[in-house]
């Protein structure tokens, strides 16, 4: 086993679940204020998108909230299997709103009005995620939690689809393009169902999103479902 892969000491795995219950708790706060703002700048431009989108910041809470949940275990690794699990359905309920959302938004060719609010929100959400996400798979891999590495990929989808909203919201502003965000938002749902199925298989380490997460110099450890 090498050293990136071997377990921590206790001392140290201490202050990694400890970290991790930090990172967790920021997402889950910044999801909650994330999701009353968007939902409402939503409501006021008429925009499904902005509306999904505060909507997927309930399930990221929803994930978060379960690995915080298990980190407050006597033995979280006793906990892993349940907690992939939940994680996996948050994945398979973000991918079905997005998609449902975004076909309903295709069909009804909605008249969305432009949202400084959502720009800047998403736009925010595109900036401060990635952070999160990364701080969280680095402590995850090295206390060897396949539970947290798949939350912090549950919060890059969650980035991505931040990008996707963006985007939509921009190019309607710009050239009237309604139809730009939830063409969007449709290849995020592909990602979604990939990472939820590797979650409930318990695999957080061999997904597309996984790959993307992994350093240059991860290419040659030794992989398994519990050290990344």
């Amino acid at each position: 086993m090498t050293a990136a892969t071997a377990r921590p000491p206790v001392q140290r795995k201490a202050v990694l679940q400890k970290r991790i219950r930090l990172i967790v708790a920021i997402t889950i706060g910044y999801n909650l204020i994330e999701a009353v703002v968007a939902i409402a700048a939503g409501a006021a431009a008429s925009s499904g998108a902005l509306i999904g989108f505060g909507l997927d910041s309930t399930i990221e809470v929803l994930s978060a909230a379960a690995v915080a949940w298990q980190f407050t275990r006597r033995d979280p690794e006793r906990w892993e299997k349940g907690t992939l699990r939940v994680i996996a359905v948050a994945f398979f309920l973000l991918a079905l709103y997005v998609g449902v959302n975004s076909v309903l938004t295709l069909t009804r060719a909605a008249d969305v009005q432009h949202s400084t609010v959502g720009i800047v929100l998403t736009a925010l959400s595109v900036v401060i995620m990635p952070f999160l996400s990364l701080a969280e798979r680095r402590t995850g891999k090295e206390l060897g939690s396949a539970t947290a590495i798949a939350d912090s990929k549950q919060t890059l989808i969650c980035t991505y689809l931040s990008a996707a909203v963006l985007i939509g919201l921009l190019l309607n502003t710009l050239f009237g393009w309604w139809w730009a965000d939830p063409i969007a938002a449709l290849l995020i749902v592909v990602f979604a169902v990939r990472e939820g199925i590797e979650a409930w298989k318990g695999d957080a380490c061999a997904t597309s999103v996984g790959m993307l997460l992994d350093d240059d110099d991860d290419h040659d450890e030794d992989h398994d479902h519990h050290n990344c």
